[in-house]
């Protein structure tokens, strides 16, 4: 699977949330499905398999190379996902991060 085309479905067909702060506060309410930091994401507390019942899955870039996998012109350390639109990011779950 081609993940940067995943994320980037993802993002166009579905819910997904850029960005520490929204993470944290939707891996919270039960509607996450996954969690994607890059592998240089400083935040401890997502280097984990699990975010509370949330799966993490490690992205092999950058926060920079994330940032451009979803279209942004800026680094994005850590993204959720809420919906996974007609992405198959979630096959991701259960794989090696």
């Amino acid at each position: 699977m081609d993940i940067n085309w995943a994320i980037r479905s993802a993002i166009s067909s579905g819910k997904v949330l850029l960005g520490v702060k929204q993470t944290r506060q939707y891996a919270k309410t039960g509607e996450a499905k996954l969690i994607i930091r890059a592998k240089n994401n400083p935040h401890k507390e997502f280097a984990q398999e699990k975010y509370g019942n949330v799966p993490v899955f490690t992205y092999p870039g950058t926060s920079r190379e994330l940032g451009a996998a979803c279209g942004k012109p800026f680094r994005v350390s850590v993204l959720i996902v809420l919906d996974p639109g007609s992405s198959d990011i979630l096959s991701l779950i259960g794989g090696k991060s």
